[in-house]
């Protein structure tokens, strides 16, 4: 019998698109379990009843929320935790070539941790780039166009098949930020994966279009293997065709979607497996 894909959906204090997250990757045919960051360290899951290690699970996933309400910066204090409590787990996890992804505050995590954008993976993890208080000065919750730019090859294999593609935003500090030279490099190493882009499909610095302001309207980007992914939209809200805030219009122009969307993300990574 072929092994089904199994996935951490790994929360903590805040976190709060965890059962959506999980929801996602069941809908795709994946094993999904939300554990909290205490069981993973104490090694032991009260709510699962039964041993718990990050090295147990294929995929892992860091789900969107406000973990320890976002205090000192998005993601920071989270990042901080996995570091010195789980950094041999997360070390061993990424060294086997298994497949993370972090959705908007799990985005966050993963570049104040410094497993994005990682050119060189033979390097300790090193924050490089942030993503820090939206240029609006608020909140910005809507939906975004997203396009992949245009560069040589496909490196991430959360996005295979995936030209555009409209998700939801919702962050306070979205903004993409790097030295130039850095962004330039993201392009040239095709680790932008998404940008913001106007209903032309250009990318663009204009808000609503681009919600946060992040430099060269970079919405995700991935690490040099292409397994670590990272982006400020929310795939997970987009799991069923009526998701869409155009949804009706798109039924009765017959352009409705069999499904969500956004599912596509989550059946990359488990297709990933064979």
């Amino acid at each position: 019998m072929k092994h089904k894909v199994k996935v951490c959906v790994s929360r903590t204090d805040g976190t709060n698109c965890d059962n959506e997250t999980k929801h996602a990757f069941q809908l795709v045919g994946a094993d999904a379990e939300i554990v909290h960051i205490k069981s993973l360290i104490k090694g032991y899951d009260p709510v699962l009843a039964k041993k718990v290690s990050l090295l147990d699970y294929d995929i892992w996933a860091i789900p969107g929320g406000f973990s320890h309400g976002d205090y000192i910066a998005s993601g920071r204090v989270h990042a901080e935790d996995l570091k010195h409590f789980l950094g041999e787990q997360v070390n061993k996890f990424v060294a086997s070539g298994k497949p993370i992804i972090g959705i908007c505050n799990g985005f966050q995590v993963l570049v104040k941790y410094g497993l994005l954008p990682r050119f060189d993976t033979i390097e300790p993890p090193k924050q490089t780039t942030t993503l820090t208080y939206n240029d609006s000065g608020k909140f910005e919750c809507r939906w975004v166009h997203l396009a992949k730019p245009k560069q040589d090859g496909e490196k991430c294999i959360w996005t295979k098949g995936i030209e555009r593609i409209d998700l939801p935003v919702a962050h306070g500090e979205g903004k993409f930020v790097a030295p130039d030279d850095l962004c330039k490099k993201l392009f040239l190493e095709s680790q932008v994966v998404f940008q913001y882009v106007d209903n032309d499909g250009n990318p663009t610095q204009n808000h609503p279009e681009n919600p946060n302001g992040s430099m060269y309207a970079i919405a995700g980007i991935c690490d040099s293997s292409g397994l670590i992914f990272g982006l400020m939209p929310h795939p997970e809200r987009y799991n069923h065709p009526l998701n869409h805030p155009l949804a009706q219009l798109q039924k009765a122009r017959g352009e409705l979607p069999e499904r969500g969307l956004g599912l596509k993300i989550f059946e990359n990574g488990v297709k990933y497996f064979g």
